[in-house]
């Protein structure tokens, strides 16, 4: 079974880091939020992965080569292919066309979950679901009493559902699948001004294909910078200390509160640093208190009082105020 990965979007809403990071790319707990997507699904799924297809934004080589190690790291033939133009997940997909055949599992880039990923193969597919309390922002379906997919809706404006789409599909026959975006595409049929994979999915199921819904303990979105902090501190949680400090990091007269991740060759001095704070590789954290953060890669913080905040890489942060977004090389003194 193949799994595709769409990743070629910009990220606005986590802008400034997104300008020099695409967004599956950022860390959470320590890793990026693609690489923790894969390694999910390649643990909790119960086949053999055969092949995992990026659908990248042209990120430039060394996001290519790292997103290729990830596949290799799981024993697993990587390709990274490209969308030049934001038309909408139908058509990010439509990207992988000459391997849309047989069995796929389609999971966005910007999602992560705790699910049991047992395949129904009676049926021609499964969409992951979540109750939501606020259903507009998301694709939503309907479920008969048998629990089958009766409609999809893309954000409504009106209630319809309270299930939302989580961003993974099991498809048993994607060559269907490719037929019906590559219909949308043809005919320029778009929704809400791109071509949506929901409109495509819809198409199979008027034309008899069953899907069924598959059900999420936990799902953590990764949009923004609230919910990106969120699940870190949700992610580090379900850790429990495992992978969490480097044998290389220097901690000298300071606390750690778990759960924390702790990176590679990190120097911490005076400092209280958690719960939830997330530190990449040689960053250094002097006379500060740090709690439900992300300070990335070589970082320095120093004599600042963080919460809820993002040091971007090669960033120096001096004497902050309690909540910053700051992004890569960039220097705040105060």
């Amino acid at each position: 079974m193949k799994i595709i990965i769409p990743m070629a979007g910009v990220g606005k809403r986590l802008r400034p880091h997104t300008f020099t990071t695409p967004k599956p790319l950022l860390p959470v707990a320590g890793k990026p939020i693609v690489q923790r997507l894969v390694e999910d699904i390649s643990v909790i799924y119960k086949g053999a992965l055969s092949e995992i297809i990026y659908i990248s934004g042209d990120f430039g080589e060394e996001v290519d080569k790292m997103l290729l190690q990830v596949a290799d790291n799981l024993g697993v033939k990587g390709r990274v292919l490209y969308q030049d133009k934001p038309l909408g997940t139908a058509h990010a997909i439509y990207c992988a066309e000459e391997f849309l055949d047989g069995e796929v599992v389609i999971a966005f880039a910007d999602t992560l979950f705790r699910a049991d990923f047992e395949l129904d193969r009676t049926k021609d597919g499964m969409i992951w679901v979540k109750a939501v309390e606020n259903p507009k922002a998301f694709g939503v379906v309907t479920l008969d009493k048998q629990g089958i997919i009766e409609s999809m809706v893309e954000k409504p404006e009106k209630f319809v559902s309270d299930l939302a789409i989580i961003g993974i599909y099991y498809i048993k026959e994607a060559k269907r699948l490719k037929e019906e975006i590559k219909y949308l595409l043809d005919n320029k049929i778009q929704g809400k001004g791109e071509y949506q994979l929901t409109d495509a999915l819809f198409n199979m199921k008027k034309k008899g294909a069953q899907f069924v819904a598959g059900k999420v303990s936990e799902w953590w979105d990764c949009g923004n910078k609230e919910s990106l902090l969120d699940t870190n501190a949700q992610v580090l949680k379900h850790l429990e200390n495992k992978e969490l400090l480097s044998a290389t990091a220097i901690v000298e007269n300071s606390v750690i509160l778990a759960p924390c991740f702790i990176g590679q060759n990190v120097k911490i001095n005076n400092s209280i640093i958690g719960p939830y704070v997330s530190i990449g590789d040689d960053a250094t954290i002097i006379d500060s208190h740090i709690k439900d953060s992300i300070i990335r890669e070589n970082a320095q913080v120093s004599s600042a009082n963080l919460d809820n905040s993002i040091v971007g890489k090669d960033s120096i942060v001096v004497s902050a105020p309690k909540e910053v977004n700051l992004g890569n090389s960039s220097t705040i003194i105060i």
